[in-house]
């Protein structure tokens, strides 16, 4: 039996379950103005990927560098949903 798709397949799930609360906490900290730390981390996952030589532990990076990727429109879409009443803002933070 091959168990890598079943591998491969969890991890990417554990991981979009992982990235939904990291987006909202970063955005209630710090606002969506921390894209960049999603963006540097996506290519540092990304450019990680290349070099690992098994297929499945390349592939759960390379998940992780889409994920982060996707958490910058995420951040933006958070700060609409906060706006929007949907999730609350943090008082501490000035408005930008």
């Amino acid at each position: 039996m091959n168990f890598e798709g079943i591998i491969v397949g969890l991890a990417t799930f554990l991981i979009i379950g992982l990235f939904h609360p990291i987006v909202i906490k970063a955005e209630y900290h710090f606002g969506k103005e921390c894209w960049w730390v999603f963006l540097l981390a996506g290519l540092g996952f990304a450019a990680l990927s290349l070099f690992i030589d098994s297929i499945v532990w390349s592939t759960i990076t390379g998940v992780t560098a889409f994920s982060c990727f996707w958490s910058i429109k995420e951040l933006i879409d958070q700060e609409k949903r906060v706006s929007k009443g949907w999730f609350p803002a943090n008082p501490k933070r000035k408005k930008s």
